[in-house]
């Protein structure tokens, strides 16, 4: 799998940043972003933190091993 992952850093690597060319450097698709952060706040924010339930801390932890 390393390879794999390796050729496929390589092909692409115009789509990664790098110390010679930052991501920034792409042409033709620049985005205007704004960060609202004013009251009253988007109503995803407003939510309290929550811990996940025990079925989907698995299934995360199964997740994040099949991309190590």
């Amino acid at each position: 799998m390393g390879n794999d992952l390796f050729d496929v850093l390589y092909t692409y690597n115009n789509a990664f940043d790098s110390d010679n060319e930052p991501l920034g450097a792409i042409k033709g698709n620049e985005v205007d972003i704004t960060l609202n952060i004013d009251r009253p706040y988007p109503p995803v924010l407003r939510r309290p933190a929550y811990p996940a339930s025990s079925r989907a801390r698995e299934a995360l932890e199964k997740h994040i091993q099949e991309f190590i």
